[in-house]
């Protein structure tokens, strides 16, 4: 699956700036444009894992934790550390 970012917006339930947002947060990867002149031209296209990724943010969000808390268990997915992951939706849920 490839998706512009008017798609992958869509597909996740955002506005394309939204998704911009999440990248400067360094929520969402940039990924890499495709075709184009060789002058940063092209389209970058988005997959699965950003849909998902996506997704998970909106979700995270929806249960009441902080960017910067999504911001934590996504690096901590990335660690597999299950314990830190346990421990912050521990302290979301006495919140």
């Amino acid at each position: 699956m490839q998706l512009t970012i008017g798609k992958l917006a869509a597909a996740g339930d955002v506005g394309v700036e939204t998704v911009r947002y999440y990248q400067r947060r360094g929520l969402l990867e940039m990924p890499a444009r495709s075709g184009g002149d060789g002058w940063g031209g092209g389209i970058r296209r988005y997959g699965e894992d950003d849909l998902r990724r996506l997704k998970f943010i909106r979700s995270a969000q929806a249960s009441g934790f902080t960017l910067d808390e999504i911001s934590e268990l996504l690096a901590l997915e990335a660690s597999d550390d299950r314990v830190r992951v346990r421990t912050l939706a521990r302290q979301r849920i006495v919140r």
